[in-house]
């Protein structure tokens, strides 16, 4: 029997609807699922239904999963994908935006799971993909709420590791490093830096830094689906998955004295052009 797959964050040109496509080619069937369906007009293939969610509201996520389950019987995986961009100074961010990307990245990775666990457990099966960040392991400046959000992904998915397993479930904790996608794009053209910044003289520094996981040793978003789709539909999911553009150099990061990579990290990202 196929595979059923739930992912979250499937919009146009992001890893979410990559992930849908090569799931797919895999034989499984595919939920895949975005706050605006209109956004998912790139996924295309017969295995896989659209659906909207909004990953920040219970209820929503409740229905969705609620339905699934009556159509299909199960869910077998999901994959919590849905994220969202918080570039600038950490201290310029409102607190409403310090809420809403928390909100997005990682306390609807709780949310997801809660809804879903029960029918997993009662079927001793299933596997949680939580998509984290080589930024939530070591940070850069610039981008110091989405490593944060990150930084949490990582520890709520290690500590479901160990939660879950006398129900037989898996969690896989996927690091990209860089990744083609749309996300800087979107970033870069919306930025801007409240009037009164302290930080104004750093816009240039900024930048780079939004646009610096779309380089030209970013990994093709195909090729990285197909990597994490491999582990995630494997026989024991790794507890750990990393792969993109410099994500070997941040593995090295984490063996360093923790002073002497922040401090490189500050003069990449702090130089005057």
């Amino acid at each position: 029997m196929a595979s059923v797959v739930l992912v979250t964050g499937c919009s146009t040109g992001g890893i979410g609807a990559y992930l849908c496509e090569e799931f797919a080619a895999q034989g499984c069937k595919v939920y895949a699922t975005a706050r605006n369906p209109t956004k998912m007009e790139s996924i295309t293939h017969p295995r896989i239904e659209k659906l909207a969610l909004d990953v920040t509201s219970d209820a929503d996520v409740n229905r969705v999963v609620d339905h699934i389950i009556a159509k299909e019987g199960k869910i077998d995986i999901v994959v919590n994908n849905a994220g969202t961009g918080a570039a600038g100074p950490l201290l310029d961010q409102t607190m409403d935006t310090v809420q809403q990307v928390f909100d997005t990245n990682t306390y609807a990775i709780l949310r997801v799971c809660k809804a879903v666990l029960p029918s997993m457990a009662r079927r001793k099966t299933g596997v949680f993909v939580n998509v984290g960040s080589v930024v939530g392991d070591t940070p850069v400046p610039w981008n110091g709420l989405y490593s944060a959000t990150k930084a949490a992904t990582h520890m709520i998915s290690e500590v479901l590791s160990m939660e879950c397993r006398p129900f037989n479930i898996s969690v896989m904790n996927v690091v990209p490093g860089s990744v083609r996608s749309n996300i800087s794009t979107n970033m870069t053209q919306n930025f801007t830096l409240p009037e009164n910044s302290l930080y104004l003289d750093f816009l240039p520094n900024i930048i780079k830094r939004i646009n610096a996981s779309q380089t030209g040793n970013s990994m093709p978003t195909e090729t990285f689906a197909k990597l994490v789709v491999s582990r995630a539909l494997s026989k024991r999911p790794p507890l750990r998955f990393t792969a993109g553009g410099n994500s070997m150099i941040f593995s090295f990061f984490r063996w360093l004295p923790r002073a002497l990579v922040l401090g490189y990290l500050w003069r990449i990202y702090s130089k005057k052009s």
